[in-house]
Order: C-alpha cells, then structure tokens, then sequence
C-alpha cells in the first residue's frame, strides 16, 4: 500500500458485555482505547482525527453495529482513509468478517488499518503479517467468543436447572421477591386477574369473550400494567400505542405451567454466538422446574384448561359462553365434538345433542341424545360416584380453603383509585381546549375533536370504574356467604343440581355411542364409568344399567 500525504484517521472503539473482565473491563474500557489512540494520532504528523465511532454494549461477532456502520459510510464517501482500533478484537471476533474488511474492503478503498497493541499497520505490513498472523490473531479473537458464548450458555442452564428465574421481567401475575431477584412472587392484583381467567374459562367463556369481558371491566393488559408499574417492558406482540387484551393474549395465559408453580425457562435461544437469531426450542427441551413459587391456580385446573383449549368450546349464536357439556362431550365412535341443537315446538324448547361428524359431512350416525336425558344420567352418576372418591373431610377442608378473602377486596379499590385518577386526568385536558382555542394552540376542528376523544374516554373510565366496584361488592358478599355454604355442606356432601363448575370437576370426557351407551372418564383417581340406557319404565323413558371401571 503507497502512503498517503495526509490522513483523516477514523477512532474505532467497541466494548461488550463480554469484555468485561476483572481488571481487563478498565484496559478495555472506552476511555482507555480513547486515550490510547489520541496519544499515536498526537505523535503522528500526517494525521488527524477525522471523527470518533464508539460501539459500547455490543458483541464483537456482531457486524450490525450503528458506529461501524456509519464509519463505513464515511469511507465509502472519501472522507476517511485511515482506521484506527486498540487491537483486532476491537474491529471485531469473526475472522472470516474481520478478515474480509482488514485483507478486502479496506484496501479497495486504499484505507490504511492501524491496530495498536497488535503492532499492525497495513502501510508497513509484509505479506507474512496480512495473509498470515492477521488471519491467525483474527481466529483467536473468534475462539475467544465462542468461549465465552459457551461458558455463558452453560451458566444459564445450571442456573434454570437449579430453579433460579433469570427472565429481565417476571410473567404477568407475578413480580421478583425483593429479597432475591431470582424468585418469583405473586402480584396480589395481577395473579387474581389470572385466577379469573381460568375460571371464566373453566365455566365455559371462550378466550375472545374473556379478552372482551376484561376489557369492559377496564382491566389494563399485562403489557399495559407493566408500563403503569414502570417497568421498560417491550414486546413483540404490541399491534398499537395502547395494547387491550386480545383472544391470544388471553390463551397465552391459560397454557402458560409457570401459574402452577413450575418455572418454565429455555423456550428459545439464539442460533449460535455469530448469528443473533432466536429461535424457537422443541416443549421437549425446555426446563421444567416445579415447586419454585406459590402457584396462582391448581393443577387440576390447569390441566383441566389445556383440555378444554383442545376442543371447541365456542359460545352459541346470541350466546356469552359455551354450553354445560363444551368440550366434555363427544361422539364415542368418531371421537368428533357433539353438536347441540334446540328444537323449538308449540311454544316449548327441546336440546339434543348430534354427532357433530354426521351433521358436517354425514360421514357417522346421529348418537342423537337429549339434554334432559344427558343431565339425569350425569347427575346420577354423580351422585353414585362420588362416595367413591371424595373424602368429604378433605373437601370440607378445600372448601375452607377457597374462601373469599376479604383482603383481596383492597386489590380492587387500589384499581378504582386508579382509573379516577386516569379519568380526572382526562377531565383535566378537555377543561384546558378552552384556553387553548382562546389563544389559538389550537383550531376549532381540533377542539371538537380532542373534546369528543376526551369525554368519550372519561365515559369508558367511569364505566369500567363502575364495573371494578360492583365486582369489590360480589366479592364482599361472596365472602360472607361462604360461611353459609360451608355450614349447609356440613350437614351432607350432595350434587343436588348439575352445574358447569361440578361437571368441570369431576368429569373430564362423555363420550355417547349408537346403541345408547355413554362412557364418562372422570378425573379423580383413574377412575372411569360407564352407563348403557336401554329403553324401559321412568320418567324420562329410559332406564341406565350403570358400571365403573
């Protein structure tokens, strides 16, 4: 390379995390590279620094970086013939990248390379030094990093093996102990909201009904809440400046373990330390490490939820939720969901439920069975089988336990407080328009928009207000009423009626065949039991001959 008359030097700095070692991290700081290669450029007399690149926080296997990017631009514009780093690794850790720039790009562009500690200078550099240690001391750089990529890799699995949580932000419902950041705690507010949601959807609420109900009750979602706490949450899932609760948010809540208290970690990593690509790992590989905080739900209902999520359990037309039997009832023979139908004649109202199979392509039978027979025989079985399974001292025990706390009333009022003051914020705004219009920030077509946009938002604020005290309200009385049902359970275990909750349970498939059998798979114990209705004398003009297994 012939030398320049004049040189406008570019002062290449990066430093990364994995830099950072003991008392290398102050050798290889920004200051020190700094200092250092102001103190050559001072005893050079061709020479001038022509700008300063710093790259601070990134790999060196990465080549994105915004400084090398914009010196590139500057080279490629003229303004630039001379670069200058500390040492190779400061350029980069890829030797093939690193390679490329020092032994192609920057000679094609006649850009002199100076690394200082390395000794290199591509003016004065033989062939033996560019074709053969620069590409030598370029691979040590890039096994350096591969090192550490692996020692960093090893850390993090022994730490999730152990149960340690090393997530940046805890999964909504629970926040980090104070006491140790690796712990995970539940957020009384938030983890309650969770606990609805799995109820909503065990009684028979589809995921876009429970998104839609928890917007109404004005219920921030958890990415909202994690900016109202402060925390600098982002997240790829946003679809707009205010992100409500949404069918897929929903359902991400319902089948994520870390609510039983099973930690969950290792669901994605990067390809490898030169490509910064995540991807995601098969459910096989992840790392499961249960019992390393109080669970938000059972689980029981838990995987009760993931068996529901399998089927469809939409709600009718004109409908809020799914029937009593959604996702419990199916054909026996083709295993397909059964369909209910309502037959409406002289002014009374049949259900029965169809093969829904036969009723799309009329590839199976009917397995035609009404609701009024389906609820007897259920309610029968119940009855019978419960004295079977259930202790009734745990269930009174259980009972006790599930009790409305009335501390948890509190958690409710703190959000009331909060969208008051969301609403007199907004009262605020639409009381200034009016200055605003007088001194002409603003025009009268923005007055009539901002004061449409302003009161319609304090209307939708007091609503979900309105809707928080009235849930703080059911609660008090539930709590109090618990005491009552607690006494009245006392005197005697009984299913006296069928209700979603019950069926949820204890019930986990009903499968009904062609010649009248029905075969109910409870959940408790492995136990199953199967009924066969024949025609005969009874109310309901079948009779069940029943058996358990």
């Amino acid at each position: 390379m012939e030398a320049a008359e004049f040189y406008n030097a570019a002062m290449y700095l990066r430093l990364s995390r994995d830099d950072l070692d003991g008392s290398k991290a102050e050798s290889d700081s920004i200051s020190s590279q700094r200092e250092m290669i102001r103190s050559y450029v001072r005893k050079q007399d061709n020479m001038e620094i022509y700008d300063i690149y710093v790259d601070d926080g990134y790999s060196g296997t990465n080549f994105d970086r915004p400084g090398l990017k914009r010196m590139m631009k500057d080279i490629e514009a003229g303004n630039v013939n001379c670069v200058i780093v500390k040492d190779l690794s400061r350029l980069g850790r890829d030797y093939i990248e690193a390679g490329r720039l020092i032994q192609k790009t920057f000679p094609a562009f006649c850009v002199r390379f100076i690394a200082l500690t390395d000794h290199f200078d591509s003016l004065t550099a033989d062939a033996d030094e560019t074709a053969l240690i620069v590409p030598v001391r370029n691979f040590v750089n890039d096994s350096y990093a591969q090192d550490i990529s692996a020692k960093v890799r090893s850390q993090k699995k022994l730490r999730r093996e152990r149960g340690e949580f090393i997530g940046s932000f805890a999964v909504y419902g629970y926040q980090k102990s104070s006491e140790n950041r690796n712990r995970l705690i539940p957020d009384p507010y938030a983890a309650g909201i969770v606990k609805r949601i799995f109820a909503w959807k065990l009684e028979g609420y589809s995921c876009l009904a429970i998104a839609r109900r928890l917007e109404e009750m004005g219920v921030l979602s958890p990415m909202e809440y994690k900016k109202m706490r402060g925390e600098r949450y982002q997240t790829t899932f946003a679809a707009g400046a205010r992100t409500g609760w949404s069918s897929v948010a929903v359902r991400r809540i319902l089948t994520n373990e870390c609510y039983t208290g099973t930690l969950v970690q290792g669901k994605a990593e990067k390809i490898n330390y030169k490509v910064n690509k995540i991807v995601k790992k098969p459910e096989e590989e992840w790392i499961k490490v249960p019992g390393t905080h109080a669970a938000v739900v059972s689980r029981e209902d838990f995987e009760t939820v993931q068996d529901l999520l399998r089927v469809d359990v939409r709600a009718g037309a004109g409908e809020k939720k799914a029937h009593l039997y959604a996702g419990l009832l199916f054909c026996g023979d083709c295993r397909q969901p059964m369909t209910r139908r309502v037959n409406r004649k002289h002014g009374k109202e049949t259900a029965v439920f169809v093969c829904g199979r036969k009723n799309a392509d009329g590839d199976c039978s009917r397995h035609r069975i009404p609701e009024e027979d389906l609820n007897m025989v259920l309610l029968t079985l119940l009855r019978q089988q419960t004295a079977l399974f259930l202790d009734q001292d745990s269930v009174l025990a259980e009972l006790k336990r599930m009790r409305v706390p009335f501390e948890e009333t509190a958690v409710f009022g703190a959000q009331i407080k909060r969208l008051r003051q969301e609403q007199d914020n907004y009262l605020q705004l639409r009381a200034g328009l009016s200055a605003d219009l007088e001194q002409k920030i603003i025009t009268e077509e923005d007055y009539t928009n901002y004061s449409r946009i302003f009161e319609k938002r304090c209307d939708e604020l007091q609503q979900a207000a309105e809707r928080q005290e009235e849930t703080r309200k059911r609660l008090f009385q539930s709590g109090a009423a618990a005491g009552i049902d607690l006494e009245r359970m006392k005197r005697g275990f009984e299913i006296t009626a069928l209700d979603r909750t019950t069926l949820i349970t204890f019930v986990k498939h009903i499968f009904v065949y062609e010649d009248c059998r029905i075969h109910v798979t409870v959940r408790y114990n492995g136990l199953s039991a199967g009924l066969h209705m024949t025609e005969g004398e009874s109310d309901n003009g079948r009779r069940c001959e029943e058996g358990v297994h």
